[in-house]
């Protein structure tokens, strides 16, 4: 048997070998260098000889074999090989092929089991809400899409993070009025009725997704069949009542100054009780000089492209619309001095820098005066309210006054058979609203 010794003495090239019984392999080292090698020798089935390689041999185990951990696998090779396992080298290369396919097979089932829950945190109900609010402003429904968002992060994302990460076609009516139910016990009603018609109409969408090609073909991911928001009961939302009395509409005219948020306030009454949303979107190209006429564009409802609302100023909304762009372009000059693109048609409500006021800033000023009025407290609804009230009492008719407010304008006939613009019924209505507010004492 070969010894340390033996080892140590070994010269390059020259085989030494273990000894053993014949036919069973044997155990053989060789040098190359200062390195010696440890090998199984043994008879393949053709007849010719292999040694096969065990590793480096190191007396001290540090870096290599030592004699003994050589001895060990020889022997285990050895009686491989005397069980018929001939070609040691096939079999241990069909063993790593073997490894490598079941490594390869692993990975694969992690990755698919990886994919099957991305794509279930991907169709959570949570998902179906981002994803609808992401289908609302492709829609150019910017004020919807940021209150659906709103409600769903607080009231879902945030009240309920378990339902919020369930698969969204998972949800049941049970899971609906859970949700619906916490906020109408926090005495939220009206925020209730919005996350429930929030929540059918996402719901709808992802139901339609599949078939509507104009719904983003997202929603269709998430395979929902059926709207578990149906079972739950609509929350009728209270009707306001508050109008302002003529004394009070005086009051809140004079209280408004020449600063941005009060012109569109002022403009809102003058223009027939717009709403604030559509009229901070106008730019200068939306208002037609020569026949005093500002467009702007409704896109509130079930609208898929907005629709053109134009209003035929009488000569006080003109004349504070031609004010408000010749600001608009001092300012687009300063702002955009090198984008003759952007400066030819800014926002008429240019405030600071390229920014553009906040839809909400003219609503905190209202409150402002309405606190300051000492008075019932009013909103921007309430003076929408309060216009067209004013314009029945004056006689001016249910059809005019929905055509001036551009509401209730969604049925067939309105959509496909009138096709009467109104122009002139608006024009004489806003001119005898003006007239009106001057006799109220409300304009100069």
């Amino acid at each position: 048997m070969i010894t340390i010794k033996a080892l140590r003495a070994l010269k390059p090239g020259v085989w030494l070998s273990d000894g053993g019984a014949r036919g069973a392999g044997t155990l053989v080292f060789r040098r190359s260098g200062a390195d010696i090698r440890a090998y199984f020798r043994h008879t393949q089935a053709d007849g010719s000889r292999y040694a096969l390689p065990l590793g480096h041999f190191d007396e001290a185990g540090r870096d290599g074999l030592t004699l003994t951990e050589a001895r060990t696998k020889a022997g285990e090779l050895s009686r491989l090989y005397l069980s018929g396992v001939k070609d040691l080298r096939a079999h241990f290369e069909a063993e790593e092929v073997a490894r490598q396919e079941a490594e390869r097979a692993r990975k694969a089932a992690e990755e698919a089991a990886s994919a099957v829950v991305q794509a279930q945190s991907s169709r959570t109900l949570i998902a179906l809400c981002d994803a609808y609010a992401d289908a609302l402003e492709r829609q150019g429904k910017q004020k919807s899409a940021g209150n659906a968002r709103s409600v769903f992060k607080v009231h879902v994302r945030q009240a309920h993070q378990e339902l919020a990460q369930k698969p969204a076609k998972d949800i049941t009516p049970h899971d609906v009025a859970a949700l619906v139910r916490r906020v109408r016990r926090a005495g939220k009603e009206r925020t209730a009725g919005v996350l429930r018609s929030y929540l059918r109409a996402a719901y709808a969408m992802a139901i339609r997704a599949p078939f509507d090609s104009a719904v983003n073909s997202q929603l269709a991911n998430f395979a929902v069949e059926m709207n578990p928001v149906d079972a739950i009961p609509a929350i009728p939302v209270r009707a306001g009542h508050r109008t302002l009395s003529a004394a009070e509409l005086r009051t809140y005219l004079a209280d408004l100054s020449d600063d941005l948020p009060d012109l569109a306030l002022k403009l809102a009454v003058l223009a027939g009780g717009q709403r604030m949303s559509q009229l901070l979107r106008a730019r200068i190209a939306d208002y037609n000089a020569d026949t005093k006429t500002l467009r702007l564009w409704d896109n509130k409802g079930k609208r898929r492209e907005p629709r053109e609302h134009l209003i035929p100023l009488a000569p006080q909304g003109a004349a504070m619309v031609s004010r408000l762009i010749e600001r608009a372009k001092q300012r687009a000059a300063r702002s955009f001095p090198s984008e003759a693109t952007r400066q030819a048609n800014p926002s008429l409500w240019l405030s600071t820098g390229v920014a553009t006021m906040a839809e909400t800033t003219p609503g905190k000023r209202l409150g402002e005066i309405a606190a300051g009025m000492q008075v019932e407290p009013f909103n921007l609804r309430d003076i929408r309210r309060t216009v067209e009230t004013m314009l029945a009492g004056m006689g001016v008719s249910r059809e005019t006054r929905a055509q001036l407010l551009s509401h209730g304008l969604g049925g067939v006939q309105a959509v496909h058979y009138d096709r009467h613009s109104y122009m002139d019924e608006k024009r004489a209505a806003l001119r005898a609203w003006e007239a009106h507010l001057k006799s109220l004492g409300a304009l100069p």
